[in-house]
């Protein structure tokens, strides 16, 4: 009997401190994105000023080639045009579902949580700082 009483007790301190952890890495997560959107509506602020002008949006289906027409405007933080910000400063990855429904009647990615490092873990190693990238974007926008 003890020791299935032991058992509990260490599967409800595993579980609890599981619990702590999951709720930690959430935390952080919503800290870093609200700093990241800070960072994009003040990004958004400078493009209006220097007369950068916000472009309408398309984004890439997950499987086959060509784009597809989103109801976004705004402006894409990386070449490749796979990331971009909009007006209200929300954050996307340009990648939708390609099928016939979206290429007939466009699609439109979900704002995602913003990041503060840019690419992070991603396989091609392409990592920026979101405030760089940013940057480089005032001073070399992507064209419509």
């Amino acid at each position: 009997m003890r020791a299935e009483g032991e058992q509990q007790d260490w599967t409800r301190h595993r579980r609890e401190v599981f619990e702590t952890k999951e709720r930690a890495l959430h935390a952080a997560r919503d800290a870093e994105h609200e700093k990241a959107t800070a960072m994009i509506r003040e990004g958004v602020a400078r493009f209006e000023q220097a007369g950068i002008p916000p472009v309408p949006l398309r984004a890439r289906p997950y499987r086959g080639s060509g784009t597809i027409r989103t109801s976004l405007t705004g402006w894409y933080l990386k070449q490749d045009r796979s990331l971009a910000v909009d007006r209200e400063g929300h954050y996307y990855v340009m990648r939708v579902d390609g099928g016939l429904r979206a290429r007939v009647q466009g699609a439109t990615p979900a704002p995602g949580f913003a990041p503060l490092i840019v690419g992070r873990g991603a396989r091609d190693g392409d990592t920026f700082r979101l405030e760089e990238l940013l940057e480089m974007r005032l001073q070399d926008p992507v064209p419509a």
